[in-house]
């Protein structure tokens, strides 16, 4: 995996060295090229992006304020009709940016449900058969403007229109930011659970804005904030530090703060994605809440939480588990309960079965051989991935988890 940033400022002196460091093994490896990437880290300058670059295609991620308006110079080339697909609210609320941007380009406008209980196949099929009717075909871009939501369905809808079409992910929601635009997962749900059917589909680019957020909902906000909670407790300690330290500037949605958090945390899955793109070993860490999360949107049928709130329900029951099968010392689980607590509240979780949880968690998708796989931590910064655990252990941890 090569991981390329490009900075809007900054000295032409560190853009040649930069260039130079992640060009040439040689000279990476060098101790001055090392001391020169860590006093440059991404954040002494504006905005970054990032390259993912995986075997047989690469694609870029791009984190600034205003990228919305640009979205056109990121147009596969020789692209052909270009279907924006998104919700009608967030078209209404944020459309007319994206619409000024493909003012000169024809463009069609796809709406799907974007409810989790509709994220089903059949509005995909809806939409298939308005492209063919618009004019889509093997040329066509589908750019996915919306939520998580809007991101896997579109991506899955990009996948299997004309058997693959190249698609764009513009996501308007924290969440989408910082996990569900980026990594290629695309997928919709079955009754028996969340995204059982999908493929992975690599986005021709990504497109993050984070000045989109200013008008999020407060809850939609705090939902994308514990997937960033996750990207420090899974793999960066430096920002799990400052989400514990800077939770003032965070939660009042400070620019500085945003900025930071996002592009920190897109940092964080680009390396993870480009370095296992299939989820064939160290992509697992991703999930980690995603476990226990999915089981309890799938027994709540998608209605009482959104996913961010179920990740939160997840990463207790998963930090409960990893202290008390041992792989996490008191100490340590102790300062990951705070932090979730500190983004907090969870909704009340009343009437919900845990023995019923307990049964769904056999369906999830990293199940394999009906063995139950659990990403557990074991400090700030390192998670381990296990399975066979006790039964009655991984009860009382959704107990636990459920008060």
């Amino acid at each position: 995996m090569k991981l390329v940033s490009r900075y809007t400022l900054g000295g032409s002196f560190i853009r040649l060295a930069l260039f130079m460091v992640v060009s040439f093994p040689s000279v990476r490896s060098h101790p001055i090229a090392i001391t020169c990437l860590r006093a440059n880290a991404w954040y002494n300058f504006p905005m970054p992006s990032f390259r993912v670059a995986a075997a047989g295609h690469s694609y870029t991620v791009v984190v600034e304020r205003g990228i919305v308006a640009g979205v056109a110079r990121y147009m596969p080339d020789k692209a052909g009709k270009v279907f924006v697909v998104s919700t009608a609210d967030v078209w209404r609320h944020k459309g007319d940016a994206l619409a000024r941007a493909f003012d000169r380009r024809a463009h069609e406008v796809l709406f799907l449900p974007g409810t989790e209980e509709q994220k089903r196949l059949a509005p995909l099929e809806a939409l298939a058969e308005e492209m063919v009717e618009r004019g889509g075909d093997r040329s066509s871009v589908v750019v996915a403007f919306g939520g998580g939501i809007v991101n896997d369905m579109a991506g899955f809808l990009a996948a299997i229109f004309m058997r693959g079409v190249p698609v764009v992910q513009v996501p308007t929601t924290l969440l989408a930011q910082v996990d569900a635009s980026i990594g290629g997962k695309t997928a919709v749900n079955l009754r028996g659970g969340k995204n059982l059917i999908g493929c992975f589909h690599p986005p021709a680019a990504v497109l993050i804005d984070p000045a989109v957020l200013d008008t999020l909902p407060d809850r939609e906000f705090r939902s994308g904030l514990w997937e960033i909670v996750k990207a420090g407790i899974i793999r960066e300690p430096a920002l799990f530090d400052y989400l514990s330290e800077h939770s003032a500037a965070v939660l009042a949605r400070s620019p500085e703060a945003v900025d930071h958090i996002v592009a920190e945390s897109v940092r964080m899955k680009v390396e993870v994605v480009g370095a296992d793109e299939r989820e064939g070993g160290l992509r697992r860490i991703l999930n980690f809440g995603h476990t226990f999360g999915h089981a309890l949107e799938t027994e709540t049928a998608y209605q009482r939480l959104v996913h961010g709130e179920a990740v939160a329900f997840g990463m207790r029951a998963a930090t409960w588990l990893g202290e008390k099968a041992g792989y996490c010392s008191p100490p340590e689980a102790q300062r990951i309960h705070q932090l979730i607590r500190l983004y907090g509240p969870v909704p009340p979780l009343d009437g919900i079965s845990a023995d019923r949880l307990l049964a769904l968690l056999v369906h999830d998708k990293k199940t394999v051989q009906g063995k139950v796989h659990f990403v557990l931590p074991v400090k700030v910064g390192e998670v381990t991935v296990v399975s066979e655990v006790d039964p009655a252990l991984v009860r009382e941890a959704i107990v636990f988890a459920l008060s």
